[in-house]
């Protein structure tokens, strides 16, 4: 037993350390007062403030938390329908098809949905003359669409596990069915729905196949800058840059871990 027990531990702990020890090293490198990345040149922040100078970082950044929060809040609100609709409305006709059409994302290779998409776009653009240019709302609506498909995923999970007996009980004392959903069924999977979010906007934030194909002149997202800045070279701000990045996706997640604990209690 005990023999297991240390190999259960020792393959966590390998585990762990293949994750985060790289990351531990960006972190301590974004303080490396060298020019080349990869060589220690004393303890430094200048690279922060050289990140901060650089416009065209900052620009797209704001443009990639743009992006996610419309993104992820839309496809909250259409992944939660969905579920909805595939826990709640039993066997109806065409139920595989959209079924299918809504898990198809989760499978689908990123080039596949990239290229579709743009050719979606492109297709539009003749007919009706929109989009005028691809940028934020093409990338917004990419992103939505494969995104959606996890949010829909974790509702109908949660949903299928939840006791209906409390959704039965309101319609017994009076409740309509618009009304069960919004006082009853809705407070019951708000985790369901910020975890989803969250996923949502952890997925958006990190695309950047989907948006290589959508996105047009002067509408870099991050993950397209940093990829343009790798090719040529590792700088030591992009060190710097994804330092922020992790300090502020952990902030995020204590904040949903604090807040689910809350809902809970």
């Amino acid at each position: 037993m005990k023999s297991h027990s240390r190999f259960v531990i020792s393959v966590l702990a390998f585990g762990y350390a293949f994750l985060y020890i790289p990351l531990v090293f960006v972190v301590v490198y974004s303080f490396n007062d060298s020019r080349i990345a990869t060589i220690w040149g004393g303890f430094s922040t200048r690279w922060y403030g050289e990140l901060f100078r650089n416009d065209q970082v900052l620009d797209a950044a704001l443009l990639s938390l743009r992006i996610a929060f419309t993104s992820a809040t839309i496809a909250t609100i259409l992944g939660t329908m969905a579920g909805l609709v595939l826990a709640r409305f039993g066997r109806f006709k065409g139920r595989t098809l959209f079924s299918g059409m809504i898990t198809s994302p989760m499978v689908m290779p990123e080039v596949i949905t990239g290229l579709s998409l743009l050719l979606l776009f492109v297709t539009l653009q003749q007919l009706t003359g929109w989009p005028g240019q691809r940028g934020f709302t093409t990338i917004t609506i990419a992103h939505t669409t494969f995104s959606m498909a996890y949010v829909a995923v974790i509702v109908q999970s949660r949903l299928l596990s939840m006791d209906e007996s409390l959704e039965e009980a309101a319609m017994d004392l009076g409740g309509r069915p618009v009304r069960v959903v919004f006082d009853i069924t809705l407070p019951l999977i708000v985790p369901a729905m910020v975890a989803g979010w969250l996923l949502a906007f952890t997925l958006s934030l990190d695309d950047l196949v989907i948006a290589s194909f959508v996105s047009g002149p002067g509408s870099s997202t991050l993950p397209m800058y940093i990829f343009s800045k790798v090719k040529l070279g590792v700088s030591p701000d992009i060190n710097a840059l994804a330092t922020l990045i992790i300090a502020a996706v952990s902030f995020g997640v204590l904040i949903a871990w604090v807040a689910m604990r809350r809902i809970r209690t």
